[in-house]
């Protein structure tokens, strides 16, 4: 009998030793996972700048003025709503410390973003804001975001965002 009740036991425990590392891992998604299925199609987007001798250009267009979103209300995925994920993109800084590092930014497909070229869909931006932060001199590489999403609009300066992140874990994206 005491065997039986420390296998009961050990049966209903386990799945409650188990849910902290299933909730370490963060599911992987592509910035095409965040439109969700049927939405009207978007205007198309620049495409990723990986070509560094274009980035003279691309800086000398941030002192023009802002482009316009061309969708601001774009449709969203709800059921991505507080899961844990992992996203690689760019960083556009919101909020920078006296220290150099960007605390608030908005996380997009591609370099440039909201700056010298019309800002992507809302569903194509996320609002990340991140304690540690990250250096302002590392922004022009692609990072790694992970942490719980949240399906909620915010309005900024550089474009709306149709999803919001407080970022747990921020790093540099190596293929």
């Amino acid at each position: 009998m005491r065997h039986l009740l420390f296998a009961l036991l050990l049966a209903i425990a386990t799945p409650l030793w188990a849910a902290p590392a299933l909730a370490d891992s963060a599911r992987e998604l592509t910035w095409s996972e965040l439109i969700p299925e049927g939405a009207p199609p978007q205007a198309p987007q620049q495409a990723p700048m990986h070509d560094l001798s274009q980035l003279a250009d691309a800086l000398a267009a941030e002192s023009g003025p802002a482009a316009q979103q061309s969708a601001p209300d774009a449709p969203v995925v709800k059921d991505l709503d507080n899961q844990q994920i992992k996203l690689p993109g760019y960083i556009v800084p919101l909020d920078v410390t006296e220290e150099g590092r960007v605390t608030e930014f908005l996380f997009v497909p591609y370099f440039g973003a909201c700056i010298h070229v019309p800002p992507p869909p809302s569903n194509q931006i996320v609002h990340v804001t991140s304690e540690l932060g990250v250096q302002m001199d590392a922004l022009y590489q692609p990072f790694w975001i992970e942490g719980p999403l949240r399906v909620e609009a915010t309005d900024s300066e550089m474009g709306s965002a149709g999803y919001k992140m407080t970022a747990e874990k921020i790093y540099a994206y190596e293929m």
